[in-house]
This record gives structure tokens, sequence and C-alpha cells, in this order.
């Protein structure tokens, strides 16, 4: 037998509980993943145990050897099962999110083509096509995600569901407002026997005004964006930077006078030495403008699109350009306050 990395799918096997299979599949075939990865689940946890080695070997075990021996092995069980459980834990809730982000885009991408996909069943229906051969003959290349879908709903038709079932069934499996609303309507007007093809005519009507709707509010918030972005990307740097400099001077003007103080000086006051430590500031402005940025930009998401999934291509762009202009205007007030002197 070759050799193998030991185990890949087996240790994947082991450590996704059964009850959570049924669950898990649903949510990847969501994200257009048909299987579950076992392999990368067990290749996960060989990564966390290799981390955690490391970890341990660095940090923990130095630590720990100042211990007996059965304290050192019953401590160092306890912090390899910690920190193990934390990586995979962290690990686990990234893959989460990059799975959900994924099922948020396959989903925008479906409300996108949804009423050019419907227009074509209404003018199949108009031709004389039964309903359920009408989502047949609409399912075309160019509807990508959603004719996949609806080709699964085509064949849970052929195979003997109810088309109602199967349709429902589609509506649930996404959290899309528009595609279950419109086909609780389709589902209504096919139980009642009405003209399904005039209510598919209106609810594409009313989908393409909900998007003209959409695509204003988004040009009307354009101005707070621009506002938003200014205040990240130039006001908030140019303010910390200024106080960076600020603080410098003061220190400078304040370790001059405890110095005339201490040598005979004689003012009316005492000045102690300050605590204070311009790169300890420094190091807070960097980490006040990555915060800043990363709120701002889910806000801005929120105001554009109305959701935050939208909006994470802004965290990039807004984090990198108010430490960009940070440390540009750092080097220049540096130059502007080097010349006041004491």
């Amino acid at each position: 037998m070759p050799f193998r990395i030991i185990f890949l799918e087996e240790f994947g096997k082991a450590f996704v509980p059964k009850r959570a299979i049924p669950h898990l599949r649903l949510f990847l075939l969501k994200a257009g993943i048909p299987n579950v990865p076992y392999k990368f689940f067990g290749a996960l946890f060989y990564l966390t145990a290799a981390i955690t080695a490391i970890i341990y070997l660095l940090f923990a075990y130095p630590f720990l050897l100042q211990y007996s021996q059965l304290v050192l092995l019953a401590a160092s069980a306890i912090a390899w099962f910690i920190i193990q459980i934390s990586l995979a834990t962290l690990f686990i809730l990234l893959v989460y999110f990059y799975v959900d982000l994924r099922i948020y885009k396959r989903t925008k991408k479906m409300e996108e083509t949804l009423p050019d996909f419907l227009q074509v069943v209404a003018s199949n229906l108009k031709g004389g096509l039964s309903f359920e051969k009408a989502l047949l003959g609409a399912i075309k290349p160019r509807f990508t995600i959603l004719a996949n879908e609806m080709a699964e709903v085509s064949k849970k038709v052929m195979t003997g569901h109810d088309v109602s079932a199967a349709l429902y069934e589609l509506g649930q499996k996404y959290d899309s407002l528009m595609l279950r609303r419109s086909i609780d309507l389709m589902i209504g007007e096919l139980e009642s026997g009405g003209q399904i093809a005039n209510l598919i005519d209106k609810i594409v009507l009313n989908i393409k005004e909900i998007k003209v709707l959409k695509e204003e509010i988004s040009a009307s918030a354009v101005s707070y964006m621009i506002f938003m972005a200014a205040i990240v990307i130039f006001i908030a740097p140019l303010l910390f930077a200024l106080s960076y400099n600020l603080l410098t001077v003061i220190l400078g003007f304040i370790s001059k006078l405890s110095v005339a103080t201490t040598s005979g000086g004689a003012l009316p006051f005492s000045i102690t030495e300050v605590s204070i430590e311009p790169d300890n500031f420094r190091y807070f402005s960097i980490a006040a403008l990555a915060v800043i940025s990363f709120f701002s930009s889910l806000i801005v998401s929120i105001v554009e699109k109305g959701s935050i999934k939208s909006g994470l291509k802004y965290i990039p762009i807004f984090l990198m350009g108010s430490l960009i202009m940070y440390f540009i205007f750092m080097k220049i007030l540096s130059l502007v306050f080097s010349g006041i002197m004491f």
C-alpha cells in the first residue's frame, strides 16, 4: 500500500458529529459544495496539531519546566488540549465565514438573474407550454446558479414530486426574500388555477422596480460615503499624526523645564518626569485607525447595500488607505515640527 498522509478522510469523519452531517451537507449545498470535505477537515486537524506543537514548545514547555514531572505531564496535556481546541474553533469560524460569504454571493447572483429567468418562463407559458415544461425550457447556461437550482427542481418534478413542493423547498433553501416571495406567489397562483403568466409578468415588473429603487438609494448615499471615506482616510490619520508630533513637542518642553528645576532654577512649581512614551501612542494610533477603518467600512456597506457582507471589499481599501496616509502625514509633520527646538 503506497504511503499517504495518514487517515485524512478518517480523521475528518471522526471529528464531524453524525447528527451534524445532514445540516452540514445542506449548508454546504447552499454554497455549491456537493460533498462534505472530510479530507479538508482531516487536514485541518493536522494543521492545528502542528501549530499547537510549535506554540507549546516555544511558550508553554519552557514555562512548565520549573515544576515536577507529574505537574509537567498534567499541565502539558491541559495546555495542549486548550491550545488545539482554541485553534480548531478559530479555523472553523473562518471556514464558516468563508462558506457563509459564498452563499451570500450565490444568492445575490440568483436574484440578479431571477427577473430574466421568469421572463423566459412567462414567454414559454404564453407559447402554450405547461408550467413544468416552461420551467424546464427556461433553463439556460446564462442563468448559471439559478439554472442549476431550477434543474434540480425539474428533476424532482419528473421523479414524482409536486411542483409546488419542489419550488417551496428551493425558496426555503436560500435566505432571499425576493426569491421566496416570488415562489410563494407562483405557488398560490398555481393552486388557485389563475393566470400564472400574467402573475409572472407582474413579479418581473415589481423586481425591476425594486432594483431601480435600490440603485437610487445607493446613489443618494454617495455623499455620505464620500464623507465617511474622507474622515477615515484623511482626517483621522492627520489628527493622529498631529497629536503624535504635538506630544513629542510637549514632552521635549517638559523635559527642558524639569532640567531647569533640578539645576536650581527659581520656578514657583516643580515638574517631574513624564512617563508617556511617544512610541506607545504611535502603536495606539495604528490600532485605533485599524478599528475605525474596519467599522467604518461596515457602516458604509450597510448604507450602500443594506448588508454587511456586501461591503467587505471596503475593509482593505479603508485600512490600507488610512495607514498609508497616516505614515505620510507622520513624515510631513515630523519635518515641520523638527524646526521647533527648546
